[in-house]
């Protein structure tokens, strides 16, 4: 049997060891300093928040607003009229129901959606920054439509750090990448660390998850040595901020080949459960699969987990430029397992300090520039996003567009509103949640943002 101690001798007769390393390692002194600073190491709040982690939930593409969350009668009962020289009004291919006590009406392309309806706020005024698919996707994620920036769960990894250092802080369940490519999880200045890992569905989730060492004490040799010399390096350079990020990550690279596995593993799920997600047991894949394990991700700690449906083919996500019948197709893969995904949190305990977002990058024209269009256009200039648990209030509506679904009538949310609101619930004020670069502070809401207070409980 190959132990850690023969591992090691083996090195020393070969003369790959000096003895100062071999003394250190023979007496299994630590090799990181008492006072090295951990990057994810968990941080006090500002303040006490009511959630401790978040779900985001983002559909690629640009969901429709007047045919899913935002009924318009106007445009139903005008359809094909023309408005202005070269358009007409398109009214919904869907019917509207009321759901819940509280009333709200919602497509019949989210009849599961409808049913939690009473654990939802529905944000009817949202407005982004850029009309185009890669300014209006950075913009939810960074609040900067133009230039690269952190993520929000990157802000949140820096402010909060983890609650468990065997597993990334902030992850990324994506089959595809959506527009913007892997700037949406992306920790431009903010320390490596705190940049999201992507989890590609699948029956392995992440590369390299097995250990290639003969055994876990040789493995842990290795590793031994690397912190080692990763720590003298560090010791003339301490000024580089991201060496602790780096050396910190072989770290949690280790500790992921133990738990990762496990939590990827949803085996020991029930059948209830799976059948909550609409999973069959087996199944490695789908939305269902990415909502599941997300749960899974939450209780073991990882503080931010994004979700992703749908990449740049707008055959298979939801900017319907030329169909909005794929929505027949798109809405029945996500709809049954969100709504799995807040009852299964419910259940556990977990809602009421979980904050799920479910949002888009813009919603769709109202009108068309031909009136047997079966298409709708790009339309930042309102649409809908929802917020759940974490503190939010169930069962209402914030804010409103005209009758036409063209503009915010009232209490207009933009993304730097949505995001001031997420961090406040984390106990984190964006005002103050800043990180210095290139010789000024930055924060995720650069110089915008007001907590919708309205929103909460």
């Amino acid at each position: 049997m190959i132990t850690r101690r023969y591992s090691i001798r083996s090195l020393a007769a070969g003369g790959l060891l000096l003895p100062g390393v071999l003394q250190e390692m023979m007496r299994g002194a630590p090799l990181r300093s008492p006072t090295a600073a951990n990057p994810l190491a968990p941080r006090q709040p500002h303040f006490p928040g009511k959630a401790r982690r978040v779900i985001f939930l983002f559909m690629t593409g640009g969901v429709c607003h007047v045919d899913t969350f935002d009924p318009k009668p106007f445009l139903t009962a005008n359809h094909g009229k023309g408005v202005g020289r070269r358009n007409f009004y398109k009214g919904s291919d869907w019917q509207f129901r009321k759901y819940g006590q509280s009333g709200i009406e919602v497509s019949d392309l989210f009849p599961h959606i409808g049913g939690v309806i009473d654990d939802i706020a529905v944000i009817r005024s949202m407005k982004n920054i850029n009309g185009d698919h890669f300014g209006a996707t950075i913009g939810i994620h960074t609040g900067s439509a133009t230039f690269n920036r952190p993520s929000i769960g990157s802000w949140i990894s820096y402010g909060l750090g983890t609650e468990n250092q065997n597993l990334p802080s902030f992850m990324v369940i994506a089959p595809e990448l959506p527009y913007a490519g892997g700037q949406v999880f992306g920790s431009d200045f903010l320390p490596v660390l705190h940049q999201g890992t992507r989890i590609v569905p699948g029956p392995e989730p992440i590369s390299n998850m097995a250990r290639r060492s003969p055994s876990a004490e040789v493995q842990k040799t290795e590793l031994d040595m690397v912190e080692y010399f990763n720590r003298q390096h560090l010791q003339s350079r301490e000024g580089d901020s991201n060496l602790p990020a780096r050396i910190q990550s072989f770290e949690t690279a280790f500790g992921m080949q133990v738990q990762a596995p496990e939590a990827f593993d949803i085996s020991k799920e029930s059948d209830a459960t799976l059948k909550l997600y609409g999973l069959e047991r087996g199944a490695t894949k789908g939305f269902g699969w990415q909502c599941l394990v997300a749960r899974r991700m939450a209780e073991r700690g990882v503080r931010f987990v994004e979700l992703i449906d749908g990449g740049t083919s707008i055959d298979y996500n939801w900017d319907a430029h030329a169909h909005m019948s794929n929505y027949n197709r798109l809405a029945p893969r996500v709809d049954r397992p969100i709504a799995g995904l807040i009852r299964d949190l419910k259940s556990r305990g977990m809602f009421d300090d979980t904050i799920v977002v479910w949002t888009t990058e813009f919603g769709r024209t109202p009108t068309v520039p031909d009136p047997t269009a079966e298409g709708r256009g790009h339309h930042a200039k309102v649409y809908c996003s929802w917020v759940a648990g974490g503190g939010f209030k169930g069962g209402m509506v914030y804010g409103a567009s005209d009758e036409r679904g063209f503009d915010v009538a009232e209490n207009a949310v933009s993304v730097h509103d949505l995001q001031a609101t997420i961090l406040n619930q984390l106990g984190l004020d964006h005002t103050r949640l800043t990180y210095r670069h290139a010789g000024r502070d930055y924060r995720l809401t650069d110089v915008h943002g007001r907590v919708v207070n309205e929103i909460l409980v």
